[in-house]
C-alpha cells in the first residue's frame, strides 16, 4: 500500500508541476489529447517489437505524444482555427486511427480498456527493478526520474516560461523564443503523460494535470505560490483519495480523480460566494 501511494505521489507531483504552466496558457486539453493518442504510439511500436513489455512501446507513444502537440500547434498557427477545436480534430482523427489498427490487426491482442482509460496502480508494485541492490516499484523508478527532469526544466527556465506564459509578445520582443520554451515544454509533458499513463491510466493523468493547478490558480495570484500550492493540492488529492479507494474496495485512480474534481469544485464555491459577497458590498456602499 505504501508503494502504491508513492508511485500515486510521485506522478501527481511529476505532473501537476507542468500542468501549472498548461493551465496559464489555455492548453490543459492537449493534455487529454495526448492520453489518447499515445495509444498509436503503443499500437504502431507493438506490431514492430510484437512484445508488450518492450520499451520501444514508451518511445513510440512519446513521439505520437510530440506529434500531436506539432500537429494541433501547425493547425492553429494557420488562425483558421482555434485550439480547442485543432485539437479536437487531431485528437479524434489520431485516436480513432489506434483503434481501427488494434480492432483490425491486434484482435487477439490483450489490450484492457478499463485498464487503458482508469489505470490500476495497485498493479504497479508488481512490476520491479533493482536499483543500488534495493527492489523498487519500476513505475516509481521511472516516475521520479521524470520528476526530477520537471524541477530541473522549472528552475532553470522560470523566467522564460514565467514571460511566455503571461506575455509571450514581451518575450518575444525580449529575445526569448517562445516556441522553442512551448515545444519544450509540450515535450516533458508527452513524456510524463506517457510514463504516467502507464502507471495509473489516462484518465487520472488528466485530472493530476489540471485539477491541482486549476484549484490553485483560483487561490493565487504569483507564479511562485501556484506552482507550490498546486504541488500540495496534487498530495493532498493522491493520499485521499488512495485512502478513499483502498478502503473502500474501489478503483484507487477513479478515487483519487474523483477526490481532486471534489476539492476544486469546493474551492470554485467558496472562492465565487467570496467574490458575489464583495460585490454586493460595493453595490449598497455605492448606494448610499
Amino acid at each position: 500500500m505504501i508503494e502504491v501511494l508513492l508511485v500515486l505521489l510521485v506522478t501527481a507531483l511529476s505532473t501537476s508541476l507542468l500542468g501549472v504552466f498548461l493551465v496559464l496558457k489555455n492548453s490543459s486539453m492537449a493534455t487529454d489529447a495526448i492520453s489518447h493518442t499515445i495509444l498509436l504510439g503503443i499500437v504502431v511500436a507493438f506490431f514492430i517489437t510484437q512484445d508488450l513489455r518492450s520499451p520501444l512501446l514508451i518511445i513510440g507513444a512519446t513521439v505520437i505524444g510530440l506529434v500531436t502537440v506539432y500537429l494541433i500547434e501547425v493547425v492553429t498557427s494557420t488562425r483558421l482555427m482555434k485550439q480547442d477545436a485543432a485539437i479536437g480534430v487531431v485528437f479524434t482523427a489520431l485516436f480513432a486511427l489506434a483503434v481501427i489498427l488494434v480492432s483490425r490487426y491486434a484482435d487477439d491482442i490483450h489490450l484492457d480498456i478499463d485498464v487503458v482509460l482508469m489505470g490500476q496502480v495497485l498493479f504497479a508494485p508488481l512490476n520491479r527493478v533493482d536499483v543500488l541492490g534495493v527492489s523498487l516499484p519500476y513505475a516509481l523508478v521511472q516516475l521520479t526520474i521524470i520528476l526530477i527532469i520537471n524541477l530541473l526544466f522549472i528552475t532553470i527556465f522560470y523566467k522564460e516560461l514565467k514571460l511566455t506564459s503571461f506575455d509571450p509578445v514581451y518575450a518575444t520582443v525580449a529575445g526569448f523564443s517562445t516556441s522553442l520554451i512551448y515545444y519544450i515544454l509540450m515535450s516533458l509533458v508527452s513524456v510524463t503523460a506517457v510514463t504516467a499513463f502507464d502507471a495509473v491510466g489516462s484518465i487520472l493523468v488528466i485530472s493530476f494535470f489540471v485539477a491541482p493547478a486549476a484549484t490553485s490558480y483560483l487561490l493565487v495570484k504569483r507564479l511562485s505560490h501556484m506552482i507550490f500550492m498546486s504541488l500540495g493540492i496534487s498530495a493532498f488529492n493522491s493520499i485521499v483519495g488512495c485512502l478513499i479507494g483502498y478502503y473502500a474496495d474501489l478503483s484507487i485512480s477513479g478515487s483519487v480523480a474523483t477526490v481532486s474534481t471534489l476539492v476544486f469544485f469546493f474551492v470554485f464555491a467558496a472562492v465565487h460566494y467570496d467574490k458575489s459577497k464583495k460585490k454586493k458590498h460595493i453595490s449598497i456602499g455605492t448606494d448610499h
